[in-house]
């Protein structure tokens, strides 16, 4: 994994908005969704959704499996960053 796993957010701003130079408001009204929903995925307070994912899809920015992958990854990744308690196998080891 990397060391700084960046949110889909950032990704989502930096591969696909800034190119394209729209603006979060633009994006927001072709992605039939609130500026403020979007700003909140774009600024890493908020996860891509499935549905925000599928609507990325339509909109042809890539596959929605791409948008929930990364998405899944940056969730885990942020996860494997804390402390974790001690866990046991499930099933005992045999002698």
């Amino acid at each position: 994994m990397l060391h700084h796993h960046p949110h889909p957010g950032e990704v989502l701003k930096e591969t696909v908005f800034d190119p394209l130079n729209l603006s979060v408001t633009d994006a927001a009204e072709r992605l039939a969704m609130s500026r403020t929903a979007l700003s909140r995925v774009l600024n890493g307070k908020a996860g891509i959704s499935p549905g925000l994912a599928a609507r990325l899809e339509k909109a042809g920015a890539s596959t929605a499996q791409t948008w929930i992958n990364l998405q899944a990854n940056y969730d885990l990744w942020c996860v494997m960053q804390r402390p974790h308690p001690r866990v046991r196998p499930l099933q005992p080891a045999r002698a």
